[in-house]
């Protein structure tokens, strides 16, 4: 059986970012305030606290700009917090919705057809260990089942 594990967006992509770095699309992250919980931050794959301050930013977790490079919004803490550390537990991150999209990519980072669909929380572990059993899958993608937002990563451990 495939061990797996959930990997966070590098700090140093993170710490950039914080220090006013433009994003994916060339703009400065927007500042604000969050108004409740639930905002997940990509860093350390926990949620930003109420009245705390956060980044909203386009992110695109990929290396190069190419067809399949996704971009899309994420939060972060706005001050620095500890990466998640790479793990097979399912991070709080993904705790907070009862389905999400996993999506698998080849080592040309381009998505390997027929590996996307939406996938109830509990199976996401289950489904990740199928796909990153075949060779031509280099990692996945967890994302947004209603909203499509890059949530994070997870390769072989």
């Amino acid at each position: 059986m495939t061990t797996i594990a959930f990997t966070a967006i590098p700090t140093a992509d993170a710490e950039a970012l914080r220090a006013g770095a433009p994003d994916a699309y060339g703009l400065s992250p927007e500042r604000r305030i969050t108004q409740g919980s639930g905002y997940p931050c990509r860093h350390c794959l926990g949620f930003i606290g109420d009245g705390e301050a956060y980044l909203t930013l386009a992110y695109r977790p990929f290396p190069a700009l190419q067809p399949y490079a996704e971009t899309g919004p994420i939060f972060l803490h706005a001050e620095p917090c500890a990466r998640y550390e790479s793990s097979e537990v399912l991070p709080p991150v993904l705790t907070d919705s009862p389905d999400f999209i996993l999506r698998g990519y080849g080592h040309d980072d381009r998505i390997v057809y027929g590996t996307g669909a939406v996938i109830l929380r509990e199976q996401v572990e289950e489904r990740a260990r199928e796909l990153l059993e075949k060779p031509e899958i280099a990692y996945v993608h967890v994302r947004s089942a209603r909203n499509n937002c890059y949530q994070c990563r997870i390769d072989r451990a």
